[in-house]
């Protein structure tokens, strides 16, 4: 399953990408309304963007841009398109993304060879704990993967630990595929009942959602409480919706591997310029092959940097870095700027705080202003101490913190029509 190009050197990478960039563009110059009319507008002729360094004579494409125009991004009449999927747009509405046929066995291949970065191969069996309903591209391109893999899915959704251990027990998979703070409510159903969870054949974990590497590639705390008791081993992995390619770690855990033949992606500054090697910018990507709604230059919103040096494992391929946060989750408080998984990090340290979410608004000064809400059965002054001693010796700042009820908290933070936790709430 290993694709060449993976260990091919970067000579070849980047005459590869350049061919395939050739022809995306001109596949989305003859069959998008939307890239039609932007380089019409522009008078950009995509003929003379020939190699990676000329994408930037083109405009980026930003979030707001495919919210607005959803429709005229098709390239495809909609008698093509077999699967409806949706991500959460930047004014609200969902933006709705729609794949064709070749668009499934592209998404298969994708999931497929980055289930091979990790180390999953034909006959391993793999427990699915999440959703692959409620138009949810993520759990469709496991499963996709997976099954072009050769490999046993147990499609068990997300939630319920009573009924995953059931399965585990019974079917023994030896990966799972889950939200990481999942883990620890497995552990704790597991400890409860007397499962030993450390001989139940499990031998890793492909983690969505939630970050799991400091940016030294360290384990942050999360990663650490699951390990510390469950000897098992984590997977980060990376991806949205409109990439549709994913980024996955392998065992040496130093960031997520690139695909080039599916995406080329950018790191640009404020200024849409790419940044220096070494530093952190914005994700931007192009998708490579990709039918139903291809993208060129999209700003992911995501804060990252690019490796380029060979990994161990012998890919020489660049890696992602973790997500230092999204440029749209940026806080600048008391002259300290702040993104959501440093905060989310200093709270996983705790073991009493049993969940939290983050407020983030504007205050009659017009500065940006923090509230945590903490849900812990041990809530006490000195609690609160300690936590905001952790925060000031960490990031070298106290936000606002306030107990409230477990209850409470988990009817925000797990909403009924959600896909994953949400802990933070931006009201700016």
């Amino acid at each position: 399953m290993f694709p060449a190009i993976e260990k091919a050197s970067k000579n070849e990478i980047n005459k590869l990408q350049e061919q395939l960039l050739q022809e995306t563009l001109l596949y989305v110059k003859s069959n998008s309304e939307y890239y039609k009319a932007l380089f019409l507008e522009q008078n950009i002729d995509v003929d003379l963007i020939k190699t990676i360094a000329d994408l930037q004579q083109l405009p980026v494409t930003t979030k707001d841009d495919l919210q607005k125009n959803n429709d005229a991004f098709l390239c495809v009449p909609k008698h093509k398109i077999i699967d409806y999927c949706t991500t959460s747009g930047t004014l609200g509405d969902p933006v709705t993304f729609g794949l064709t046929d070749k668009d499934l066995d592209r998404l298969a291949y994708n999931e497929a060879i980055s289930f091979d970065v990790a180390g999953v191969k034909e006959g391993d069996v793999v427990q699915l704990m999440t959703t692959i309903d409620r138009r949810f591209v993520a759990g469709l391109a496991y499963f996709l993967g997976l099954r072009k893999l050769g490999v046993g899915v147990i499609r068990v959704g997300a939630g319920i630990p009573q009924l995953q251990w059931d399965s585990i027990l019974k079917y023994q998979p030896n990966y799972l595929i889950t939200v990481p703070s999942f883990l620890l409510k497995l552990i704790e159903f597991a400890e409860q009942h007397n499962i030993d969870y450390n001989n139940s054949g499990i031998k890793g974990a492909i983690c969505i959602g939630e970050p799991l590497r400091n940016q030294d590639f360290s384990p942050n705390i999360l990663a650490k409480k699951i390990t510390d008791k469950w000897n098992i081993k984590l997977f980060s992995t990376y991806a949205s919706t409109e990439m549709s390619t994913a980024f996955t770690e392998c065992e040496h855990s130093k960031g997520g591997h690139h695909h080039p033949e599916l995406i080329i992606t950018e790191i640009l500054d404020e200024q849409n310029n790419p940044v220096k090697s070494g530093e952190s910018g914005e994700l931007t990507i192009t998708t490579l092959g990709v039918e139903g709604m291809p993208l060129i230059r999209f700003k992911t919103g995501d804060i990252v940097q690019l490796y380029e040096e060979p990994c161990e494992c012998g890919r020489t391929t660049s890696r992602v870095g973790p997500v230092l946060g999204r440029k749209q989750q940026m806080i600048k408080y008391k002259g300290t700027t702040l993104y959501p998984p440093a905060m989310h990090d200093v709270l996983n340290h705790f073991d009493a705080v049993e969940n939290h979410l983050i407020e983030i608004s504007i205050n009659d000064l017009g500065t940006d202003e923090i509230l945590i809400k903490v849900a812990s059965e041990k809530a006490s002054e000195e609690l609160l101490h300690e936590i905001k001693d952790y925060f000031r010796a960490k990031l070298r700042v106290t936000p606002k913190i306030e107990f409230a009820s477990v209850e409470e908290l988990n009817k925000l933070v797990f909403p009924a029509m959600s896909r994953k936790p949400i802990r933070f709430f931006d009201l700016r």
